[in-house]
């Protein structure tokens, strides 16, 4: 197996991962990247393989003894589903799809559209970052009234938020772990305040009508209501922000949004770039044995610009879908993202209306992507 190193912190990658991606894809199958300690695979092919293979997962058979700094964060995330495996996971994802119905989701579509144009509608003159504006506030304030926690807590939420997946990121410290554990306390410690008196027709209110059924813990209600608002919260604010550079980039910002359009922005510049698996037994795959509890790195960026499957994946082009491969942005399998249709119609009734009432709309200043890798996204986009 070929050994790379790269730094997921160096400013030239943290602005352009895609050519170290390239190198490892010629490579095989999978290949060692140094700076992680473990295989990782780029190539749409052995990505979409493994997300599949139930013989890795997302738990630890060996789990770590974890610093103490860190245990308000654990105590969140250890009763997260994107954390377990069956049977655990299967119990909990099911009974939490009796609540977050695939109905239910797609009669969000005109409050999406109408809080879309309320957000446009606010938009000041001149230049402006459109991340602030757009991109930040609308899926935080979709996910508030699906929930039914009050929009006016959305700021809130935000720094809650963006401290907790701050744990996943590669320049994280210790300052990093303290805040992302407190935030962790705090955001339960609102919630459960919250369930006190939730809102009738909201998604915790079905969620509690769960939990008394015996299908739910009060710990895993918790950790699925933040789980909804840190990962659909965080992916979507990356993706639009990056699908607006790519579309205006692209000389396409005025054409017709459709959902194919949807589907190459989730191709074309994804907003989560690593997801990991332990083996869960011995196992040789791509003609490596992986011992169990060892990790393998699965790179969704990478395996989104595969020319195998895409070809000339740089370029940004909607027309090749729906005959293209999915992309990998919302994993496949077991772990298929919850929120994929959410993301979707997010991004649908979002980007259409921005183009539609800003078809003038420019990048005024170069983007920059954010030091946040695993993730990629920008740090501003600014706009007139």
């Amino acid at each position: 197996m070929h050994r790379f190193a790269q730094s997921p912190t160096d400013p030239a990658f943290v602005q352009d991962p895609y050519p170290f991606y390239d190198r490892l894809r010629d490579a095989g199958p999978l290949a060692f990247w140094a700076d992680y300690d473990m295989p990782v695979a780029a190539s749409h092919a052995a990505v979409s393989a493994l997300l599949r293979d139930r013989r890795f997962g997302r738990e630890d058979p060996f789990p770590p003894d974890r610093p103490a700094h860190q245990a308000g964060f654990w105590a969140i995330e250890d009763h997260s589903m994107l954390e377990l495996e069956p049977p655990r996971h299967t119990a909990l994802r099911g009974q939490v799809l009796r609540a977050f119905t695939s109905r239910r989701v797609a009669a969000l579509a005109p409050e999406i559209e109408t809080l879309s144009h309320d957000l446009i509608d606010a938009f000041p003159s001149g230049e402006f970052d459109l991340l602030d504006a757009f991109a930040r506030p609308l899926p935080v304030r979709v996910i508030a009234r699906l929930l039914g926690v009050p929009e006016d807590d959305a700021p809130l939420l935000l720094t809650w938020s963006n401290a907790m997946v701050g744990m996943y990121q590669a320049r994280r410290t210790h300052a990093d772990e303290v805040m992302a554990a407190r935030a962790a306390s705090d955001f339960a410690a609102y919630l459960r305040d919250i369930f006190r008196r939730p809102r009738p027709d909201s998604l915790i209110a079905q969620l509690l009508d769960v939990m008394g059924d015996g299908g739910l813990s009060i710990e895993e209600v918790t950790a699925t209501c933040i789980l909804l608002l840190n990962a659909g919260h965080e992916a979507t604010v990356h993706t639009l922000g990056n699908g607006v550079a790519g579309l205006i980039q692209a000389g396409l910002w005025r054409d017709d949004i459709t959902p194919d359009t949807v589907e190459e922005v989730l191709r074309h510049d994804p907003p989560l770039h690593v997801f990991t698996r332990y083996a869960m037994q011995d196992v040789t795959i791509f003609d490596h044995t992986f011992r169990r509890g060892e990790q393998v790195g699965l790179l969704l960026g990478a395996a989104n610009r595969d020319p195998l499957a895409f070809p000339d994946p740089a370029r940004f082009d909607p027309g090749r879908f729906p005959d293209a491969p999915m992309p990998t942005s919302f994993g496949a399998g077991l772990h298929f993202c919850l929120g994929a249709l959410l993301a979707r119609l997010e991004l649908l009734h979002g980007l259409r209306a921005l183009s539609t009432r800003r078809p003038d709309l420019r990048v005024s200043a170069a983007p920059q992507y954010a030091d946040i890798y695993h993730f990629h996204g920008l740090a501003a986009l600014m706009v007139e």
